[in-house]
């Protein structure tokens, strides 16, 4: 390990010795960048690492603090970004072979308000192609590994931004949640990712999956950092037509709080068989925890839950089948130079381009959107979105915040579900309901199974009401303390 450990800092500690002046931001960024030379050739996940322009970022920062200029309040922070966001003259490939050249000439809305408070970033992080998987082993350059256990997967389709944070390649990390990909791989890499309400951050600059489902979020170590990394990244934009007009509260304020007669909702969908029994364990334990808090747990149903999967592909094929028809290797990305017409070009391009697993997902939407069955697939699965989002505003009547597991099991071996797609797909079972719903969810680690690999708890507010996450899984974090455990991961 390096003897620069400034890497295994939190956003919060990082921020406060920097503003002290005790350390230098280009003593951090070395820091990071050390850590990535060091263990990404084990890990994959780096796609592009940005050495020369993270180090001017540094000097730049460090020059201003030393004219006492005004820094933002992530200034010196090292971060490491989802390869779906576009990041000025920097190549963002979305995982896969038809946009391995591509370099976008402008800058993502989360990614401009992050530079406007100094951020410095590392590079472009690994993905499942087009963020379509739950497994991280979709990408055209390579699978990421699980930096608990390098066996395993890290989860997806965030893969690379959880474990880049798990392995202490960055402080923080940025990644989308389209059916669970913040989430599940936050769980399955025992860190903090929030999904926000849908509209709460702006998408522009995100290239689309499926534009009704996909947000963005941060991975973090910690609530707090959580917290402040949601602050920089909420806010309504103009560029982007579903973003909310809603202001964004203080986070930060929420810490702390007591959550003494908070009413919780436990799901009986989310707790019967299936669930793997350690990972029902820590949750309970968590649950317990936060009874004694003086919160009160109340058992509640979410009946159209067991549609959700089906509902999700359903819409998220379509909606990517929609999606990704600009790839055509005409206008941008691949082109084949095999192509002897207009056709074969179309064809060849997207053949060659695209994986196996995009390949499919735009051959199911197409067909749930094709005439003579477009009302038996596509309006249908719209139908059931709407139960299942009722059922959520029925609960929210009742309670306050609802708790689940993230995940019914713990992270998988690699290549244990590539061939059997429908066993990929059930991973996102307690999470593709919330996107489904728009509403906010966030992973937090809440134990360990017994072969030391992270476990998640999901906490689900009502839509635009984070500071009720926020107040709850940073009293079960304070209480749980098991930040320290993250020194046990293999590389």
């Amino acid at each position: 390990m390096s003897k620069n450990t400034l890497f295994l800092k939190t956003v919060t500690e990082l921020k406060d010795l920097f503003h002290k002046g005790e350390v230098k931001a280009l003593e951090i960024t070395q820091s990071f960048l050390e850590r990535i030379k060091e263990t990404n050739p084990t890990l994959n996940s780096f796609i592009t690492v940005c050495e020369k322009e993270a180090l001017l970022q540094a000097e730049n920062i460090d020059l201003k603090f030393s004219k006492k200029e005004k820094l933002g309040n992530l200034a010196a922070i090292p971060l490491g970004i989802k390869d779906i966001l576009t990041l000025s003259g920097v190549r963002t490939t979305c995982g896969s072979k038809i946009l391995e050249n591509f370099v976008p000439y402008y800058d993502a809305t989360v990614i401009e308000k992050l530079k406007k408070e100094d951020a410095i970033f590392l590079g472009k992080l690994n993905m499942d192609e087009f963020a379509m998987g739950s497994s991280n082993e979709n990408s055209y350059f390579g699978s990421v590994k699980n930096p608990w256990d390098l066996d395993y997967v890290p989860g997806g389709s965030s893969g690379g931004s959880a474990a880049a944070l798990a392995a202490f390649q960055c402080s923080a990390s940025l990644g989308t949640d389209t059916g669970g990909s913040i989430r599940l791989p936050a769980s399955y890499c025992g860190v903090v990712g929030l999904k926000p309400t849908y509209g709460r951050v702006s998408r522009f600059g995100l290239v689309a999956f499926a534009s009704s489902l996909d947000q963005i979020g941060p991975f973090t170590r910690t609530v707090r950092d959580c917290a402040l990394i949601s602050e920089v990244m909420c806010g309504h934009d103009p560029k982007d037509s579903t973003s909310s007009e809603r202001s964004t509260p203080s986070f930060l304020k929420s810490l702390g709080k007591s959550i003494k007669g908070l009413k919780i909702g436990l799901p009986q969908e989310y707790f019967q068989e299936g669930l793997n029994k350690e990972v029902q364990k820590s949750v309970h334990n968590s649950l317990k925890i936060l009874e004694s808090q003086g919160a009160y747990l109340e058992e509640v149903s979410l009946p159209h839950t067991q549609y959700g999967i089906a509902t999700y592909y359903l819409i998220a094929t379509s909606e990517a089948s929609s999606n990704l028809a600009r790839f055509d290797g005409v206008r941008y990305g691949y082109r084949s130079p095999n192509s002897k017409n207009a056709i074969d070009l179309y064809f060849k391009s997207r053949g060659e381009g695209f994986g196996s697993e995009v390949k499919r997902r735009i051959m199911l939407g197409t067909f749930a959107l094709s005439a003579g069955y477009y009302d038996a697939y596509y309006k249908k699965a719209g139908q059931v979105r709407t139960l299942i989002k009722k059922d959520f505003e029925d609960v929210f009547k009742k309670v306050d915040l609802i708790v689940t597991p993230t995940a019914a099991d713990v992270a998988f071996k690699l290549g244990e579900k590539i061939q059997d797609p429908l066993q990929m797909y059930l991973t996102d079972v307690y999470t593709t309901s919330l996107n489904l719903a728009g509403l906010p969810g966030l992973s937090l680690p809440c134990g360990f199974s017994s072969k030391g690999l992270p476990i998640g708890l999901q906490m689900i507010s009502p839509w635009f009401e984070e500071e009720r996450i926020f107040e709850a899984a940073f009293l079960l974090e304070s209480e749980l303390k098991l930040f320290q455990k993250g020194f046990n991961i293999k590389v």
